[in-house]
């Protein structure tokens, strides 16, 4: 085990919690049930607020931090345990308000959020599926296809205009920073902020089609120097994204897929022809992502350089089935202690 993964699971084993592996309930039955979160309240140091949907379409208070991400059966136990990790680490958790996106289930999902987190700021919005329909093309993995998927593209239209910025999270990450380092960002001119991965091969991501079109190849990125950037973790400025219409460019590009089958990872790669070379740095520390492996085979994968402060397992392997199977990696024992579903009697406080 390396330095520093060894620094970080004596820092997570301070939670005192052993979780063990159990099967969850499957997404065409009842949901998981969780354990009930404990209260995470604000310090004297952070300022008194409330946020509400109706706030006038101009406010804007910079001590909200507004979070969003999605919530389906596949992925609840993951989402759950997100939450928990950005709620434990944060300065000031009252002035989180995460804005959940779901497509069915919702009275279930509402009370499963409710039960769990009775403490928390929330809104679950209803994502109408034939918003995509049509749109999406069959990729690499079937995960990728869901339209669930492509509701991040989305997010300007769902929440309310009094929301300026927002961080999206994807449902298999955990944070163990204080998210509100990340949601001080500064954008600059830019609509995106996220990670970028310079060093990856961007021809990768999409295919010789593609390349081979001399009208994408050469002129769409003119001007600019593409890199690659993960969206299971950005900064939204949705003022900028709502003014620019990016809604629409990247249906756009989902459009052009159907016709010349330019890509093959879902809802990434239109990100990566709007914004790529447009995107506002951020440290890698808050994506360290790939902890799933590859989409085909998920094989363990070790932590990359440089210091951790979100943890993300994007590709096939997911922490929660690899740990309800005996098979876990072992970057998987750093999710564990995040995650709340109920294991009946096969757990310990102690």
């Amino acid at each position: 085990m390396s330095s520093k993964l060894h620094r970080l699971c004596l820092f997570l084993a301070v939670t005192g919690t052993v979780i063990f592996p159990a099967t969850s309930s499957s997404s065409s039955g009842n949901l998981p049930e969780f354990r009930e979160a404990p209260a995470f309240r604000n310090g004297r140091e952070c300022p008194k607020t409330t946020w509400s949907s109706s706030v006038d379409k101009n406010s804007h208070n910079p001590s909200i931090i507004h979070i969003a991400m999605t919530l389906d059966t596949t992925y609840l136990r993951g989402s759950i345990a997100g939450v928990f990790s950005v709620l434990q680490h944060a300065s000031c958790p009252e002035n989180i308000v995460f804005h959940f996106i779901a497509t069915q289930r919702r009275t279930e999902l509402r009370r499963v959020i409710t039960t769990t987190f009775p403490y928390l700021s929330f809104h679950l919005y209803h994502f109408d599926v034939n918003v995509v329909k049509g749109k999406i093309s069959y990729s690499i993995r079937r995960a990728l296809d869901q339209p669930l998927n492509y509701a991040r593209i989305y997010l300007a239209d769902l929440l309310p205009t009094g929301v300026r910025r927002i961080i999206y999270f994807d449902s298999d990450l955990i944070v163990v920073d204080d998210v509100a380092k990340l949601w001080n960002i500064n954008l600059g001119k830019h609509v995106l902020g996220a990670p970028e991965y310079c060093h990856a091969n961007f021809t990768n991501y999409f295919t010789p089609r593609f390349w081979s079109n001399s009208v994408f190849a050469t002129t769409l990125f003119k001007g600019r120097k593409p890199c690659y950037f993960n969206t299971g973790v950005m900064v939204i400025d949705l003022g900028k994204w709502r003014e620019g219409r990016y809604t629409e460019k990247l249906e756009q590009w989902m459009r052009i897929q159907k016709r010349y089958r330019i890509y093959e990872l879902g809802s990434l790669p239109p990100f990566l022809l709007v914004f790529a070379g447009n995107v506002e740095g951020v440290e890698h520390r808050w994506n360290q992502h790939g902890l799933g492996g590859d989409n085909l085979e998920g094989l363990c994968r070790d932590l990359h350089p440089g210091p951790v402060s979100l943890l993300h397992w994007s590709g096939k392997g997911k922490p929660w089935l690899r740990l309800d199977s005996r098979k876990p990696c072992p970057l998987d024992s750093l999710w564990a202690p995040y995650d709340l579903f109920r294991h009946s009697s096969l757990f310990s406080d102690s």
